[in-house]
């Protein structure tokens, strides 16, 4: 299959393609640098492989969790590629694509495979999702959620993964002898899980690819901000005296 993936998840930018079996990959830096520099690097791939859009199977993106801005570059990348191409859109878990990941890097042998992916959120917080791997297959056991280090769900599978144990280290609830296997998701890895899920039906027309929020919400609005700090300024309005019984509203 001929397929190209990009990850702006999380400060990595990740970008493959596979033609034929073959693969062409490149990473730089992501966030805020992500905008400028992911359609640069699909292009040079894209030349490097002697491809043109129209030839792909599909285009992947990690649809999150994760940093909003970088869910919001991929997903508009993606579709606008796809759209003009007439081919269609995967989203993919990060979480998912981060277990593949850790697989693939520390127990490519296994058969069985039970892992929780983490994936710090940042505002003292983490994304969590625990992860079945069977069959030559993975299984999501649980829903996405968000969690502060200290409220995160008990866990006795096999390995840790993700890129938290530096940022939180013993506030981690779990004992340091359960594997943690640090990684990100990974364009790459992403590829992998590809055929599958095209198969199984997940690919999308480019109108309808969505980014996954389980955070409502980053940052308060400009009116809520204005509104704090006029709660906080004194008041200069005049004071009136009254004699109604009840409390005063308005």
């Amino acid at each position: 299959m001929n397929l190209l993936a990009l990850d702006t998840t999380t400060d990595q930018l990740s970008v493959a393609l596979a033609r034929d079996g073959q693969v062409w990959q490149y990473q730089g830096a992501g966030a805020a640098q992500a905008s400028s520099g992911l359609i640069p690097a699909i292009e040079a791939l894209m030349a490097e492989a002697g491809l043109r859009y129209a030839q792909l199977d599909a285009i992947a993106f990690g649809s999150g969790p994760g940093a909003f801005t970088g869910l919001r570059t991929a997903c508009a990348v993606a579709q606008g590629l796809a759209y003009g191409a007439a081919v269609p859109v995967l989203p993919v878990d990060s979480l998912l694509t981060l277990v593949e990941e850790a697989r693939e890097r520390y127990a490519p042998q296994a058969h069985t495979l039970r892992v929780l992916a983490l994936l710090d959120a940042r505002m003292d917080e983490l994304y969590a999702a625990p992860y079945l791997y069977a069959d030559g297959r993975w299984q999501q056991q649980a829903p996405f959620g968000l969690h502060t280090p200290e409220a995160l769900p008990a866990w006795d599978g096999d390995a840790l993964a993700g890129n938290v144990f530096t940022v939180y280290g013993e506030r981690l609830p779990w004992p340091a002898a359960l594997p943690r296997w640090p990684v990100l998701p990974l364009a790459t890895a992403m590829l992998r899980l590809a055929p599958a899920l095209l198969a199984q039906g997940a690919a999308v027309r480019a109108e309808d690819a969505l980014p996954q929020y389980v955070r409502d919400k980053v940052a308060k609005t400009t009116e809520e901000r204005l509104r704090e700090r006029k709660a906080l300024q004194p008041s200069t309005a005049p004071v009136v005296q009254a004699s109604v019984s009840g409390p005063l509203t308005g």
